[in-house]
């Protein structure tokens, strides 16, 4: 059964012991209070520079909030808990030398974090070599819970096929069923293509270009400047962080965003916040926002505290990657407490398949047969420039998506991974 929803007090108490050394700008290293011998020390590895800077940091926050709650409860299998960060610096190959640095030199217990497809996979097979229970916050490829599964890893993040059919029927609705893509051209990008492509074949629509860009491309004139002559329906961005970025301010400087509909799976508030005005457009589909009634539900006691102190201690809201960096954190805790163990196996079986209530409206669970989280995604268009009251509130929600319209079946889940535990 779930714990009880965190009190301000609770919070307040978790901050204040780790305010000596947390700042808005974690440090390398964030140490809890308690000697480094009593500590249960979890390892979080993010994209903490480059393309996904800032959703790594959005991940560290809400993981550290996190783990100061559990702090302010005494702790977990009583030990006070610490988080020693790393920087993969998205490159996948990092990534394994940090995943191996946390586990065999800093004696992490867990692994949790990454922002990029790419690095969450070879970060989820080191974590199968380490024997190690590995939290992917925000790598959304459909292999880390499909055929690339492992019994260790559990994936916070909605997979590609979720972002693509929660709205992917709506854009077609609401546009039309001729879709110019631009992509990221590595894992994520290619699943969330593949998903939109399932999408277009079932409404009989057509993809009239898919082009495909690398990841931390700063010029993308030589794709936009093909968009208008194909005249698509809609323009479909599927690129994240600072490329999405990019890709909507030079499309609104072309022209393209005052001619055709711009949409895509997904925006983060981290790069909408970061476009000016004039580019902030389109219909999106969003994990998580701090703003919708169906984050609250009537009485989400959690979600109030969660963003009113994450928004007093950091200066703006909790965003959707926030989101995963608490609630990734707190299911890891609960379920070491749960295990009474750091045991990776009893903790992997304790994760999977338990229903928790989070910081949005009504129960989840990870799915045992792929350790995928089941949750729901909305749907909203841009409002420029937020609210009279809110200059942060830039989605207005149209739709909420439920878990079980948008992810694979279970029984689809269980032909396409095979977790292999220990015998």
């Amino acid at each position: 059964m779930r714990d009880q929803a965190l009190t301000r007090k609770q919070f307040v108490t978790g901050a204040t012991l780790a305010a000596a050394t947390v700042t808005a700008a974690f440090p390398a290293i964030i140490h809890s209070p308690s000697a480094a011998a009593e500590t249960l020390k979890i390892g979080e590895t993010d994209e903490l520079t480059g393309t996904y800077a800032a959703l790594g940091r959005s991940q560290q926050r809400g993981e550290q909030l996190a783990m100061e709650r559990w702090n302010a409860k005494g702790g977990v299998l009583g030990r006070k808990v610490e988080l020693v960060a790393e920087d993969n610096q998205a490159d996948p190959g990092v990534a394994v030398q940090k995943a191996r640095k946390l586990v065999n030199d800093d004696k992490c217990v867990a692994l949790i974090g990454t922002v990029s497809s790419a690095v969450a996979l070879a970060t989820s097979n080191a974590a199968a070599t380490l024997n190690t229970v590995f939290m992917d916050a925000g790598g959304h490829a459909d292999d880390i819970t499909g055929k690339n599964c492992h019994w260790t890893t559990f994936q916070v993040c909605h997979t590609t096929w979720a972002l693509t059919h929660a709205n992917g029927f709506a854009i077609a609705e609401k546009y039309g069923k001729k879709w110019y893509l631009i992509t990221p051209d590595y894992a994520f990008g290619h699943a969330l293509a593949r998903g939109y492509n399932d999408v277009i074949q079932k409404v009989g629509g057509q993809i009239v270009e898919n082009d495909l860009a690398p990841l931390g491309t700063t010029d993308f004139s030589t794709y936009l400047t093909k968009v208008t002559a194909k005249k698509p329906d809609v323009l479909v961005v599927l690129n994240n962080g600072n490329d999405f970025i990019n890709t909507m301010k030079q499309a609104s400087s072309f022209g393209i965003l005052a001619k055709i509909p711009v949409a895509g799976p997904y925006a983060e508030l981290e790069a909408l916040w970061a476009l000016p005005t004039v580019a902030r457009v389109g219909f999106w589909g969003t994990e998580w926002y701090y703003k919708d009634s169906i984050v609250f539900g009537s009485h989400n006691a959690e979600a109030l505290t969660f963003v009113n102190e994450y928004r007093k201690r950091f200066g703006e809201p909790p965003t959707a990657r926030s989101c995963f960096g608490y609630a990734g954190m707190d299911r890891l805790l609960w379920a070491f407490n749960e295990a009474k163990s750091t045991d990776p196996v009893k903790v992997s079986k304790a994760l999977a398949g338990a229903e928790f209530t989070s910081v949005w409206a009504g129960a989840s669970s990870f799915r045992t047969q792929d350790h995928e989280m089941m949750w729901p995604m909305w749907n909203g268009t841009i409002r420029p420039q937020g609210t009279p009251q809110d200059k942060y509130d830039v989605i207005d929600v149209t739709s909420v998506q439920p878990a079980e319209k948008i992810f694979i079946t279970a029984a689809e889940a269980a032909k396409e991974c095979s977790l292999g535990y220990p015998g």
